[in-house]
């Protein structure tokens, strides 16, 4: 196995950006929780990470947060499907913003950004569905 190293030519990335992106910090998060597993096994693991986690975990149990699934559900009923189109990206690589407009049979229903197409698009959704309501 071949262990990768950090640059130290000062190629890399700077730490302000690694730690203000929301990737590297999950990446590094689930790596802890592996680790863990691997160390202390399931039980122990696991009920470390619903100890740290109960607060999200509660909150994700009581809030719908999927606004894609739940505005596709929504417009099926009527036949309709929903499409999102990227009209804009801005920005460096490592800190891209997408904007993106959900529509659905020719008509914009929502827009939004996001510093991933996805998260992007659950803005749209979002927002399409509080003007549908």
């Amino acid at each position: 196995m071949i262990a990768a190293r950090a640059p130290t030519d000062g190629s890399g990335l700077p730490a302000e950006t690694l730690v203000a992106s929301d990737r590297p910090l999950a990446e590094v998060t689930e790596a802890l929780i592996g680790a863990c597993f691997l160390e202390n096994g399931f039980e122990q693991t696991a009920a470390a990470v619903v100890a740290a986690f109960e607060p999200q975990i509660a909150y994700a149990s009581e809030t719908r947060l999927d606004f894609k699934s739940e505005l596709q559900e929504r417009l099926a009923r009527h036949g309709a499907t929903v499409t999102y189109e990227v009209v804009n990206e801005a920005g460096p690589p490592h800190e891209r913003r997408f904007d993106v407009t959900a529509s659905a049979r020719g008509e914009a229903l929502g827009s939004g950004s996001g510093r991933s197409k996805k998260e992007a698009e659950q803005a749209a959704a979002e927002q399409a569905l509080e003007k549908m309501r």
